[in-house]
């Protein structure tokens, strides 16, 4: 566990709550219908009728009240300067979505987008779901066999793509799609929609070779035709995420219209966002956290969001003062990055009222809270489940533990992970869900049905965590069950960096996994063990190799060449020895070398 950290020196103390933006105490009143009440030690947060109704909960309709509601009062802002009202986002979409149409892009088509943080991304993906098609956000930071995987599976009929990365696509050959499918397949992609400034002439290549070039820029000059903005329902697969495996490659997730738009309802119920509020969203898009547990949860209270492309702790705190920032989420290391910032007696000189972290030590974030003035809140959700639990502004902040699950949504039980029958109160087993709610869960793995049924055993979504219920009926995370990796807020497929490492000139084989080691605030660094036939490879050399073929967040910082991989008895690698033995000093550091893996 990390050591509290100290007291910034003179911080002035002011109640954790904050200020308004206007600098009042007095705060407006949330718009969002209260959560409910609590019962028998769960948080029903339901309201007084103890049933759901989700007809109409779909993003295009939350975005059309949203615009009615609130008009020109600005929405989302940028740090290119660049600003979208309620109703901008509203009148934009709808022009998009004629504009796709005339692309080609029919309901039930998906549209890849490749796109940083941007005014962009939000136009593309509400005029998507106006279209009733697929929105499949992708890691900027994907490239070689990854991204390759990603465009297979998903079967784009329109790829989005910002300018400067539309270079990644070159690698990707027509040829490396499914063998099933022909030219004349009705899933080939028709179209390419480039995003930024630059030299549109050079044109794509790769997969994209061939398509139909267009700049957003045309697309939004598209007089609107109503028979082209279609109604969503709440049962209307309208997003696929891709979240990391642990023993195949990244699975897509199928998100409903009601499953997003419970997403942000949750999360602004528990933060109580009101009009008030300006959240501030340095989160990537292409990650449920940023885009609804952020932007879409600001939506639903009327709250602004300012929008920057990647964290970075040194402007943080600026950041926060400089844009009137009252609410804001803090994923994995970041807190810890925040807190390593030199103390000063303008620390508590700012509006934030609360911080979303997951999960933290208690110890740790009194600290935080003392320091900073601010309320740390937890909560536990997956991609796939939805945010099923939060903790409220009246919750002690106990480690990891992440409030009381919303028993009006999901049924939440830690179970046996090898009989997933129930066990008692503070005993470690698998964290269970299931839906109680019509489409706010996931439906399924894109195109991979046997994905979907190994994670769904007896009428429950096995989410591979291990956690713990107390006698209170709050939620505690402990750890993973499963060899998934966690850094720098990304799931780590340790399949797909062991796939690209064995391409690698004599490689025979590889075993990925992530350790725990001081200063990297509980998340994981990556280690290889690598098995060479022959002499091994200079470690610099082979990271050269390396970084072009995996996203910057995968590149291992640990590696160790051998001759052969420990197995069981059955062939299995031995992976739990690994982590167990630690770093060692048979393991070589990139970082004892200063060797520094540069964004793009």
């Amino acid at each position: 566990m990390r050591s509290p950290p100290k007291q910034a020196p003179n911080s002035p103390k002011r109640p954790l709550r904050g200020r308004t933006r206007s600098g009042q105490q007095a705060r407006a009143k949330s718009t969002i219908p209260p959560m409910g009440t609590r019962d028998q030690g769960t948080d029903t947060r339901i309201g007084d009728s103890g049933a759901v109704n989700t007809d109409g909960w779909t993003l295009p309709a939350l975005v059309h009240q949203a615009a009615a509601a609130h008009g020109d009062r600005e929405f989302l802002s940028f740090e290119d300067g660049r600003t979208l009202s309620f109703a901008e986002l509203d009148r934009q979409t709808d022009r998009l979505a004629t504009a796709i149409a005339d692309l080609g892009l029919r309901p039930g088509d998906r549209l890849l987008g490749l796109l940083t943080n941007s005014l962009e991304f939000m136009l593309l993906m509400i005029a998507t779901h106006k279209r009733r098609a697929i929105f499949v956000p992708v890691n900027t930071d994907l490239r070689g066999t990854f991204l390759e995987h990603q465009v297979n599976n998903s079967e784009p009929r329109i790829v989005a793509v910002d300018h400067g990365l539309l270079e990644r696509f070159d690698d990707i050959e027509p040829g490396s799609l499914d063998a099933s499918k022909t030219a004349a397949s009705e899933s080939d992609i028709q179209a390419t929609i480039l995003i930024d400034d630059g030299d549109y002439g050079v044109g794509a290549g790769g997969v994209l070779m061939g398509t139909e070039e267009v700049s957003i820029e045309e697309l939004l000059d598209t007089e609107v035709r109503p028979e082209a903005v279609l109604q969503a329902e709440s049962s209307d697969v309208c997003t696929i995420m891709y979240t990391s495996g642990t023993t195949g490659p990244a699975k897509g997730v199928l998100m409903p219209q009601a499953h997003c738009y419970l997403f942000g309802l949750g999360t602004a119920r528990s933060l109580q966002i009101t009009p008030d509020d300006r959240f501030y969203c340095c989160m990537p898009l292409f990650h449920a956290n940023g885009l609804f547990m952020q932007v879409f949860a600001s939506l639903h209270a009327g709250a602004s969001v300012y929008v920057e492309k990647r964290f970075s702790a040194g402007k943080w705190l600026d950041t926060v003062r400089r844009h009137q920032i009252t609410l804001t989420n803090a994923l994995g290391v970041m807190p810890e990055f925040i807190w390593r910032s030199p103390a000063t007696d303008r620390d508590r000189d700012h509006l934030l009222r609360a911080v979303i972290a997951l999960p933290v030590a208690a110890e740790w974030a009194a600290a935080f809270e003392e320091r900073f003035g601010v309320r740390i809140m937890q909560g536990y959700g997956m991609t796939e489940v939805n945010m099923v639990a939060y903790t409220s502004f009246d919750d002690p902040v106990l480690s990891g533990c992440a409030g009381r699950p919303l028993a009006g949504y999901f049924d939440v039980i830690v179970a046996d992970p090898e009989t997933d029958q129930p066990i008692a109160p503070n005993e470690t087993g698998e964290i269970l869900v299931r839906p109680k709610v019509p489409f706010c869960f996931n439906v399924g793995y894109h195109r991979m049905p046997e994905r979907t049924v190994a994670a769904w055993r007896n009428l429950w979504f096995h989410t591979g965590d291990a956690g713990k219920l107390d006698e209170a009926g709050r939620l505690h995370f402990v750890d993973r069950l499963n060899d998934r990796i966690r850094r720098r807020g990304e799931n780590i497929s340790s399949y797909e960096v062991e796939t690209v490492i064995n391409g690698y000139d004599r490689v025979i084989e590889s075993a990925v996994v992530g350790l725990r080691v001081e200063g990297a605030g509980g998340e994981d660094e990556v280690l290889a063990v690598v098995a060479v036939s022959g002499p091994a490879p200079d470690p610099v050399h082979f990271l050269d190799w390396c970084v072009p073929r995996m996203p910057r967040h995968s590149v291992p910082r640990f590696l160790r060449f051998v001759t052969e991989l420990d197995k069981t008895a059955s062939g299995k690698i031995r992976k739990q020895a690994i982590r167990d033995a630690g770093v060692t000093p048979q393991l070589w550091d990139r970082e004892s070398v200063g060797y520094i893996v540069a964004r793009d």
